[in-house]
């Protein structure tokens, strides 16, 4: 796709993917969300999974199995036409999959903004006052930003995660929080969107490894963005009946950013 398309194209071509005539997509997202880039530019990274080469190269090595027909299509939701897009996809017949072979499934979520409760100030007595209110303890997990929400039997293999921030400082203070097979109390209790995302004491430079990646950082004031990912192939996180995994937008969710992810 040209650089010289519309602005934001990324957010306004959507991917779609059928396995074995089903009459709903197991993917759909927007095409850049899908490879990493939530926010509509382009930013060059490398992952197992996803990476996004010069110039303005999309590549996808999620295995993509299916046993009859498969689908994928992409839709120009926009103003203006694409006059430059070509693909490459490489695949292999086999006699048969076993049973329980999975299918691949990715989920687009977004909040814009999240409706966050603290409106004060970030700095001085305002912020304060938050520690006071009932809701800087959130036990159950309600108002938490929902990336993956799904029933059956599966695994979660990670998400893409894009933030702009809409006020000042962080909201990685946030934790994830992960329910698997329908357990009361959540399996996975994190400590903060940094450590998710396996940094420290906050974020401060770009980086992209095999499997957690922060590819766009422009600071903490507001119009602040972040793009980053995670996949969870060292640890895998199985369910085997459902799965619900979240995280708060700031601590406690009271935050109001504009919060754009595709679990896979």
């Amino acid at each position: 796709i040209p650089p010289w398309s519309e602005a934001y194209h990324l957010k306004k071509i959507v991917l779609r993917m059928y396995w074995d005539n089903e009459p709903s997509p197991s993917v759909e997202t927007p095409i850049g969300d899908f490879f990493g880039l939530g926010l509509g530019t382009y930013t060059v990274f490398q992952s197992a999974l996803v990476a996004v080469l010069p110039d303005q190269a999309l590549n996808s090595y999620f295995p993509m199995p299916f046993r009859k027909h498969g689908r994928i299509t992409m839709t120009n939701e926009g103003s203006k036409g694409v006059s430059d897009y070509y693909w490459n996809i490489d695949w292999v017949r086999v006699p048969s999959l076993p049973s329980s072979t999975a299918y691949l499934h990715a989920e687009y979520r977004q909040c814009a903004p999240c409706q966050g409760w603290y409106k004060g100030n970030f700095y001085g007595n305002d912020f304060e006052e938050a520690h006071k209110d009932p809701r800087w303890l959130n036990r159950s997990g309600e108002g938490n930003y929902v990336i993956l929400e799904a029933r059956g039997n599966g695994q979660f293999v990670g998400v893409t995660f894009s933030i702009f921030e809409n006020q000042w400082g962080g909201w990685n203070e946030g934790d994830e929080i992960i329910w698997i097979d329908g357990e009361r109390e959540p399996r996975i209790h994190g400590t903060g969107g940094e450590d998710y995302f396996n940094f420290a004491w906050g974020f401060t430079k770009m980086f992209s490894t095999p499997l957690v990646g922060l590819t766009e950082f422009t600071g903490w004031e507001p119009g602040s963005r972040f793009s980053l990912y995670r996949w969870h192939l060292e640890g895998p996180i199985r369910f085997k009946h459902d799965i619900k995994v979240t995280i708060e937008d700031g601590h406690a969710n009271l935050r109001s950013d504009n919060i754009y992810s595709v679990a896979y």
